[in-house]
């Protein structure tokens, strides 16, 4: 009932994010049309925020003023905008059809530009208002990775790079992308205070995200932001699993204090503990629900044992997941089972099982050797990897090897510092600045479809802008108000597609007026409006497809 209650709170959430984020920038593009339409003397019949029945109007002028019942789009009606109409002479001064092409593609250029000055003001003031980014603090550094050998620990937090202050893991790896193939100078502060300089080389890497106009990234091997939460494994013979706590519980407090990664835990669990020890803990029965919170007490002699005499372990070998009808599943695996050794080698980080299992080629008919414990006992099976197809973060379709298995393994949310801008001047040229990113990136986005960088399951349509808009919503009107420009960024240049219906459409067919010296015939114009509205249907209809399909059956 709960689980009910809350998938319709949801449900009503995003349905009220998606109005007001739609509405919002739907009227900021017509109004645009509308303005620039009344500056060059087009009479504007009516305004409609919405489609379908009216259930509002109001005249003024020449124009009705209305709400419409359906409120995702919204349209502006002018005077003659019907190639072919016939009308008074008299009446001509006011049709748009009978307007310059120079004032006809004003008027329809207006509204996209409209979105994108839009989308310009909402950056700045989020800008002023606060924008979060990663701080430069590291997060789990490997030892014995070329960041490890470098002298970077965990916890580290970046000071200076080559000399220059930086405030936030960008401004770290920005510089990164300047010295690929040179030696940068870091000055750290360690998290116990002491302060060091490393000197570390930066190799080029293959950039992942196929929406960058740079193919290749600075890095540092080993060198990162993430780390593991305080998610505990916990074996049967471990004195914790008889209080009652499991593998996959998430320790977020102990003795009041908070804790949020799993490398905090050793000064948990140390040193003279003279009083109990209350521990509080999320425990996820169910990734769909939210987690149940618990409280544990420990005595003081088991409090001061530390990780080895309680047995806590590392998670990231016992699997949180078997995949129903996976190669795993149909070998037997279960969910709680500990991963040893993958054929013959034994595990030492989660790294090793994606290696080894991406490394089969589909040519050993007798799979891999897995070896495991359940209930204390340690067993053996034969697993053979199936090719599967995932979408990654990035959009690209990746097809791999697969058995089927999640481990419990949580990331810790990185450190967070919020960046204002408080002079307004910078605040709108860092508006524009990321307006002009976004931009880039929605162009590229069709780009990459079209090349096939970024898989079709990708394209979404109202159902993941209304999960997006409830979403962020939750996260507070920053993260709304960004949602709400990357979206205006969206419309600007979906707007300008040279697809017939479009404004990019109409565009292209007053170029060619200016070309040719006259219009296009109307019947032409009217098969171009025919096969771009089928066009447009289609991508409608592909991306409830894909939305739909998300929703039913998940990440595709």
């Amino acid at each position: 009932m709960q689980n009910l209650i809350g998938y319709l709170q949801d449900g009503a959430l995003y349905i009220i994010a998606c109005v007001l984020l739609l509405g919002i920038l739907i009227f900021v593009h017509e109004f645009g049309h509308f303005a620039v339409a009344r500056l060059c003397g087009v009479r504007v019949e009516v305004f409609s925020l919405g489609f379908g029945r009216k259930i509002w109007k109001k005249v003024s002028g020449d124009t009705t003023y209305c709400l419409s019942i359906i409120p995702l789009g919204g349209y502006v009606k002018m005077f003659g905008d019907q190639p072919g109409d016939v009308l008074p002479e008299e009446e001509k001064q006011h049709s748009f059809t009978h307007k310059n092409v120079w004032q006809r593609i004003a008027i329809v250029l207006a509204g996209p530009l409209m979105n994108l000055f839009f989308a310009i003001l909402i950056f700045s003031v989020v800008a002023m208002w606060g924008q979060e980014s990663r701080s430069p603090m590291l997060g789990d550094i490997d030892f014995s990775s070329p960041a490890g050998t470098a002298g970077f620990h965990s916890g580290d937090r970046i000071a200076s790079v080559n000399g220059h202050a930086v405030t936030t893991f960008e401004d770290v790896t920005d510089a990164m992308d300047t010295q690929i193939g040179k030696s940068m100078n870091f000055h750290v502060i360690r998290a116990e205070g002491a302060e060091a300089d490393i000197s570390a080389p930066v190799k080029s890497r293959e950039n992942p995200n196929p929406l960058s106009l740079h193919d290749t990234i600075g890095d540092i091997d080993g060198f990162t932001t993430m780390s593991a939460a305080s998610v505990i494994g916990v074996p049967k013979d471990s004195p914790l699993y008889a209080l009652g706590l499991r593998t996959g519980d998430r320790i977020i407090e102990a003795a009041g204090v908070p804790v949020t990664r799993f490398r905090d835990l050793p000064k948990i669990f140390q040193g003279e503990q003279t009083v109990p020890l209350e521990l509080k803990i999320e425990r996820y029965d169910d990734f769909e629900k939210k987690p149940e919170v618990v409280s544990v007490t420990l005595a003081p002699e088991l409090a001061k044992l530390g990780l080895l005499g309680l047995k806590i372990d590392s998670p990231e070998f016992y699997l949180a997941k078997v995949v129903d009808k996976s190669p795993a599943q149909n070998a037997g695996l279960q969910a709680g089972d500990r991963l040893v050794a993958l054929d013959g080698k034994i595990l030492q980080k989660w790294t090793d099982v994606l290696k080894t299992v991406g490394a089969y080629d589909g040519k050993n008919e007798a799979g891999i050797k897995v070896e495991f414990i359940r209930e204390g006992e340690r067993k053996t099976v034969q697993i053979v990897p199936a090719i599967t197809s995932e979408v990654t973060v990035y959009g690209s379709e990746n097809h791999r090897y697969t058995i089927g298995i999640a481990p419990w393994l949580m990331a810790a949310p990185p450190e967070i510092v919020t960046i204002r801008t408080l002079n307004p001047a910078m605040a709108l040229v860092k508006g524009a600045q990321q307006t002009a990113e976004f931009s880039v990136i929605t162009v590229l986005g069709f780009v990459r479809l079209f090349q096939s960088k970024i898989s079709p399951k990708t394209v979404g349509g109202l159902l993941s802008i209304g999960q997006a808009a409830g979403e962020t919503m939750k996260l507070g009107l920053s993260k709304f108000l960004t949602m709400m420009a990357i979206i205006s960024v969206n419309l600007f240049v979906l707007n300008l597609l040279p697809v017939p219906v479009l404004d990019g459409g109409h565009l292209v067919f007053y170029t060619i007026e200016l070309i040719k010296g006259s219009p296009l015939s109307l019947k032409k114009m009217e098969f171009a409006q025919q096969v771009g509205m089928v066009l447009l249907m289609g991508l409608m209809v592909f991306a409830l497809f894909n939305d739909v399909t998300r929703l039913l059956f998940g990440r595709m």
